[in-house]
């Protein structure tokens, strides 16, 4: 049996739904980011407690298949933006296409339609979440982390990270500086 949850995005959500299986009894299942995959027989109440229990924790079971495709998506590009050590080299539209064997125009067109933001939107957000972190950590400069998320240049990378947080990437680094200046003096 798999079950689609919707908002579980990270490691942690991934613990928490293993807590709530074990709890219920249920151990034969393998989680991924968005997806449990039972092996075992499930009742319909352990089925009602699963779900209203990741209710409670903030995530959410899909039954309907748009809410499905929509979640495959959201998992397929945060899993390949901020879990994968390398983005892949060709494009989004193409990769997702064939990770989950649909026509990119069919998969923008729902998600923007559920979500009401556009698809390549909703990449672009991610990609400069996952730049905030890289920027964050220090590890990588602002060239390395460019070929990391395979942009065009660090010019491109500083151009749509200003057009999304009004800030360049530097003003950027140099605010989360200052805070812990500020915070040092309290």
């Amino acid at each position: 049996m798999k079950i689609y949850i919707k908002y579980m995005v990270s490691m942690r959500c991934k613990l928490v739904v293993k807590e709530e299986l074990k709890k219920l009894g249920i151990e034969k299942v393998q989680i991924e980011l968005g997806l449990v995959e039972i092996f075992e027989p499930v009742s319909d109440s352990q089925y009602e407690k699963l779900k209203k229990n990741l209710l409670l924790t903030g995530l959410e079971m899909l039954d309907d298949k748009k809410s499905i495709l929509i979640g495959k998506i959201k998992n397929v590009i945060i899993e390949m933006i901020h879990y994968s050590d390398d983005v892949p080299k060709i494009n989004f539209s193409d990769y997702l296409s064939k990770k989950l064997d649909y026509n990119y125009t069919y998969l923008s067109n729902i998600f923007s339609e559920v979500n009401g933001i556009t698809l390549q939107q909703f990449i672009i957000n991610h990609r400069i979440e996952r730049i905030k972190e890289l920027l964050l950590y220090e590890e990588l400069n602002l060239t390395e982390i460019a070929h990391k998320l395979h942009y065009s240049s660090a010019a491109h990378l500083s151009t749509q990270f200003k057009r999304v947080t009004g800030s360049s990437p530097s003003d950027f680094k140099q605010m989360r500086e200052k805070r812990l200046i500020n915070l040092e003096n309290l």
